[in-house]
């Protein structure tokens, strides 16, 4: 009992020294340096003692950062770790329809270490001013095209200090006599538009292409469908992210971010608008008969309205066995003037009017149920039906919903390899972006997986493991935190004390024997008496069975053993006439034979 209450006592120590100790923490946020052995008392000084000695995590394993090489054939690779813009030019055009002030494309572009880099000497493509245009391109080692190879283009992105409004998608330049990267700007001729773009609320990844009209030469944007993924995450956690876009021969895409799909489809099929329009289309000369009939449902024209039916009865009547409440003051209006109201001293009753104090609600009405003029609520009108209209029937003459009719699309065509577009021989960043510092990286375009991965592995797999490798795991998370915060051990502490403290209880705490007194109430035995019956009961049973034993062998025993048999039986009951009698009824009483003694 006395161990209980000390665990109890300890318990509540503990908590309420936590519960001083969070306290004392929120008093000193604003300071710089918290002295934990001020505030808290003797208590937390003993649980300060059970810290570890060094509470400073291991070392983070280091990971050495190497330029990613390609290991095939590629038509662009970029890491930036030159640290130079060679071989990239920066666009000097102006945007058409836009102000002066704002058309030029001026934004600035450099190649920077990312922020809060965990590999030295990983340098990127950085966008680095904010409410700018910026266009910035570079020619591929050879134009590609679309033949018998899938398409792979990828690249990282990172938010570094979050997005607002604005774009990180890369534009793949078409091959065009007139192209000149000098002056690229938004209408330059692209074949394929991806990457990730934000505005408010609206997360996009577009995968966006431009496909020729083979019968008018013209070029029409085709947008995939929106993934089902949430993409929030890639446009706020500010860690780096990879961006690939894989296009097949047979028309099939997907789009990965992190090397894991968030969206697939077909060209054909999960493009909007579709590559290839519809066979037939509405005929724009058709029109609707005028005595067409669209009308399911028709009024009847036989009902008629009934005799009784009042359509000027009103929908709400005054209430006839309302009372006006005791106490109503009818003489006294809801609202009087205010008696501490005063004219101001500027008020020009010639330009302003007759002054008057403003209304204020009447005093004497706080206390009573109502003031001024007593009416009757209003209720709904049981004889309500309102305007009389006649029920609906089905129309006979019903038609149904008219459409023009179906003729041939005089523009119908069909492309069934949307994959052979227009080649491409440069790829272009060309954004508007309310955010700065858009880190791009290990830009590359391929056409096999294996070299795509290989590339990912080397530069943005190596992001990902330093990264890794220097957010500390659960245990060193709460070191820290406790580091800071010192009233944690003893939040640590309670968590272990309090299982403890419950196990240790449980064990302790058994079944309460009663007392002697309690015993006297009743004519329950008392402990000492039931053990003494259990012995007894258990030694007659021990006797039982031996004399069940014995009864059995006088069975299997031959006719020459049944006197001898019987010599013992006298013998055993002339000892059973010797014991005392109650012991001798109790005994017989439970004897399987129940035998009497017999006589001579």
């Amino acid at each position: 009992m006395e161990l209980k209450w000390l665990l109890y006592v300890t318990l509540l120590a503990l908590v309420t020294l936590a519960v001083r100790a969070h306290d004392t923490d929120d008093d000193n946020d604003g300071d710089d340096v918290v002295d934990i052995e001020d505030d808290l008392d003797d208590g937390i000084e003993e649980v300060e003692e059970l810290k570890p000695e060094t509470s400073t995590p291991p070392p983070t394993p280091k990971v050495t950062y190497r330029a990613p090489v390609p290991t095939g054939e590629v038509y662009f690779a970029e890491s930036f770790d030159k640290g130079t813009l060679d071989g990239w030019i920066l666009s000097r055009a102006k945007k058409d329809d836009t102000d002066d002030e704002i058309a030029k494309y001026d934004g600035k572009w450099e190649v920077q270490d990312m922020k809060d880099t965990k590999l030295p000497g990983d340098k990127g493509l950085v966008l680095v001013t904010r409410a700018k245009h910026h266009a910035i391109s570079s020619k591929l080692s050879k134009p590609f095209v679309f033949d018998t190879k899938p398409l792979i283009i990828q690249y990282e992105v990172n938010f570094q200090n979050g997005i607002e409004c604005g774009g990180a998608y890369v534009k793949l330049l078409s091959k065009t006599p007139e192209l000149n990267l000098d002056q690229f700007h938004d209408k330059t001729p692209y074949t394929i538009m991806f990457g990730p773009d934000k505005c408010g609320e609206d997360y996009k990844l577009h995968f966006i292409f431009r496909h020729k009209n083979p019968k008018t030469g013209k070029y029409e944007e085709k947008h995939a469908k929106r993934p089902d993924a949430d993409l929030k995450t890639y446009f706020t956690d500010k860690k780096t992210h990879l961006y690939t876009l894989v296009l097949n021969p047979d028309n099939s895409f997907e789009i990965l971010v992190d090397q894991t799909v968030v969206n697939s489809g077909n060209l054909l099929n999960d493009m909007s608008p579709p590559v290839n329009p519809p066979r037939e289309i509405e005929d724009p000369n058709d029109q609707k008969p005028e005595d067409w009939d669209e009308r399911p449902k028709i009024p009847d024209p036989d009902a008629v309205k009934p005799d009784d039916w009042d359509e000027d009865a009103p929908a709400k009547i005054a209430d006839e066995n309302a009372v006006k409440p005791e106490g109503w003051l009818d003489d006294e209006p809801e609202y009087v003037a205010d008696p501490d109201a005063e004219k101001p001293e500027d008020w020009d009753e010639d330009m302003d009017g007759e002054w008057e104090a403003p209304q204020i609600a009447n005093p004497k009405c706080e206390t009573a149920p109502g003031c001024g003029t007593w009416q009757r609520p209003m209720i709904d009108n049981p004889n309500y039906k309102g305007k009389w209209k006649p029920p609906m029937i089905d129309n006979v003459n019903y038609q149904g919903i008219w459409k023009p009719r179906k003729i041939p699309n005089p523009d119908f065509f069909e492309d069934l390899e949307p994959f052979k577009m227009t080649p491409f021989s440069a790829v272009g960043l060309e954004l508007w972006s309310m955010t700065s510092d858009i880190f791009f990286d290990n830009f590359i375009i391929c056409t096999e997986r294996a070299v795509a991965d290989d590339w990912a592995s080397d530069g943005w797999g190596l992001k990902k493991a330093a990264d890794g490798a220097a957010e500390p795991g659960v245990v060193g998370q709460m070191m820290a935190a406790a580091e800071e915060r010192p009233w944690l051990w003893v939040v640590y502490i309670l968590t272990v004390a309090l299982p403890v403290f419950l196990v240790i209880l449980f064990y302790c705490s058994g079944k309460k024997q009663p007392s002697a007194a309690e015993y006297k109430k009743t004519d329950a035995p008392q402990p000492d008496v039931m053990d003494e019956e259990k012995e007894e009961d258990k030694d007659k049973g021990d006797k039982e069975e031996e004399e069940e034993e014995e009864a059995n062998e006088e069975k299997l025993g031959s006719d020459a053993d049944i006197g001898s048999a019987s010599q013992e039986e006298e013998e055993e009951e002339e000892e059973e006439d010797r014991k005392p009698a109650s012991e001798e009824e109790e005994t017989v009483n439970r004897s399987p034979r129940n035998r009497k003694p017999r006589k001579d």
